[in-house]
């Protein structure tokens, strides 16, 4: 058992108690998820304004950026009390370097670069020492901060490096250091002399990390809502558009509904039962989460594409964005429920399947056709799983080595 984080050298005013208690969302973590509605928007415009191929690299990229500095933050805020007001006023740093972040993503690979690296280097470096600093020597998280301070700034100085150089040339350096981001939860922050983390002593309160994650989800569905309702809008309210409107707001709702189901409770229930939650937490949340989110805004671009040009037939990147985007977030959900609950849904992948296989007549079909097809298809899967009992929670996996 790992040695609840609230009680060790006495009660800690800077850290949520360990007492079995319901860790709840605060006001706090909900006005710092706002900068991140902001964030999925510019990624979504990103692929708009440059719809090829290396446009939706490039988005690809950056929405790794974005999500590891979110869910890093929550990693923290996990653990960090945001009652207290040192705390507090880090999660406020944090939100204006999100902020200044977000707004320099369009040109981060243009004549952003240096804002774009240095909020997100100062965000990550600056909660990391933060949270260092806010723990005492002993205290068994502090290793972990300290280890994250390292791995933070070797990445951070590739990140500043590749701002010195011009254009796509900055992802010499930046693909390493990305790639040094990425690696850093499987390695366990992996340091000499101080060795690695293992997930047990992250102690994880397994239902709050689920809900925050899930949190991301509402605002990546949330901008596809806003950034279809603000096309439909521009484009005039005619009869088309408001039927292109109803097909794109039917596929966000399926969407929706099949994260939002059976699997979703029991995904929390398993967090909250776990002898290990902060192992789910990695593999399940950190990691296996980012195609359901990169889904969800392949997605919102197809919709976009729908609504400006409703009767034309979509190619190439237009039509892997309608097709692709929900076919992604099907897989996403499918790896996600593998890792949590140890089964796969089999009509969601052969749902998945579908829609890959719909590129062999999209290009000849309307967007609108091609559209109410995917939304009708989503929708089934939704009712279908709605016919099926759920059944009850399974119980919690074993902890694996």
């Amino acid at each position: 058992m790992p040695t609840p984080i609230a009680t060790v050298a006495g009660p800690l005013r800077h850290l949520r108690p360990r007492d079995g208690s319901e860790q709840t969302i605060t006001s706090v973590e909900l006005f710092f998820d706002l900068v991140y509605v902001f964030a999925v928007t510019q990624l979504s415009h990103l692929i708009l304004d440059d719809l090829t191929v290396g446009g939706v690299a490039r988005a690809a990229f950056l929405l790794l950026v974005v999500w590891w500095a979110w869910i890093y933050t929550t990693w923290m805020v996990n653990w960090f009390d945001p009652a207290s007001a040192a705390v507090r006023a880090v999660l406020v740093g944090v939100m204006l370097a999100s902020l200044l972040m977000a707004a320099a993503l369009p040109e981060a690979l243009t004549e952003r670069g240096w804002l774009f690296v240095g909020a997100y280097v100062v965000l990550q470096v600056g909660r990391n020492v933060a949270g260092a600093a806010l723990l005492p020597r002993g205290q068994p998280l502090r290793g972990v901060f300290e280890r994250l301070v390292v791995w933070s700034v070797v990445a951070g100085a590739l990140w500043l490096a590749g701002a010195a150089l011009e254009g796509d040339a900055r992802l010499i350096l930046w693909i390493p250091a990305l790639a040094i981001e990425l690696a850093a939860p499987a390695a366990g922050y992996w340091v000499p002399r101080l060795g690695r983390s293992l997930t047990s002593d992250y102690d994880v309160a397994g239902g709050h990390f689920a809900e925050r994650c899930q949190g991301f989800i509402i605002i990546a569905l949330g901008e596809s809502i806003v950034v279809t309702g603000a096309t439909a809008a521009d484009a005039g309210l005619t009869f088309t558009v408001v039927v292109c409107l109803v097909v794109a707001f039917l596929e966000t709702a399926a969407l929706w509904w099949l994260y939002f189901g059976a699997a979703a409770a029991h995904s929390r229930a398993a967090m909250a039962a776990s002898d290990d939650p902060g192992r789910l937490a990695r593999d399940a949340y950190t990691y296996l989460h980012l195609p359901i989110v990169a889904g969800i805004i392949g997605a919102a671009v197809g919709d976009d594409l729908l609504i400006a040009e409703p009767h034309e037939a979509l190619h190439g990147v237009g039509l892997a964005m309608v097709l692709g985007g929900p076919a992604l977030y099907l897989l996403g959900e499918s790896l996600f429920r593998l890792r949590m609950i140890g089964s796969t849904n089999h009509k969601r992948l052969v749902a998945a399947a579908v829609l890959v296989a719909l590129a062999l007549i999209g290009g000849h079909i309307s967007a609108l056709a091609l559209s109410a097809i995917v939304a009708a298809l989503l929708s089934a899967v939704a009712v279908w799983e709605l016919r099926t009992p759920a059944g009850p929670p399974p119980a919690p996996r074993p902890r694996v080595p």
